[in-house]
């Protein structure tokens, strides 16, 4: 009973995430942070741009996001993928461990700082 508690409050919290990003501007609205690394450093890091890319998605969209933040449309049928997979680990834990690789761990992480270095350096 305990993990039907723990799916229905991160699907509550994703409901009521996605209600705040969806009717509030994160461009606009004193709500949401501004990024530390980029206000101390004038660099964009991996996930700069991701909350007004997240608000552009909600509204369908997808230019926008490609434009405020590209990795993150990418990755987002991965992030659902983990999730789900994630979901179902305890009746498919061959299926979990071959996803959580570490081979895979590391070539997104490799993904994810050539996208710092080319978003920064060649102004993407």
């Amino acid at each position: 009973m305990t993990k039907y508690w723990k799916y229905l409050g991160i699907g509550g919290g994703m409901i009521l995430a996605g209600v705040v990003y969806y009717t509030l501007n994160p461009t606009s609205s004193s709500l949401f942070p501004k990024c530390p690394f980029f206000v101390w450093t004038g660099w964009k890091c991996p996930g700069c741009g991701s909350q007004r890319a997240v608000h552009a998605l909600l509204h369908g969209d997808v230019a926008a996001a490609w434009g405020y933040n590209a990795l993150l449309v990418v990755s987002l049928p991965i992030i659902i993928g983990l999730f789900y997979v994630e979901s179902i680990r305890s009746k498919y834990p061959k299926l979990y461990i071959k996803v959580h690789r570490p081979l895979f761990i590391w070539i997104y992480f490799f993904i994810v700082i050539a996208w710092w270095l080319c978003r920064n350096w060649m102004g993407w």
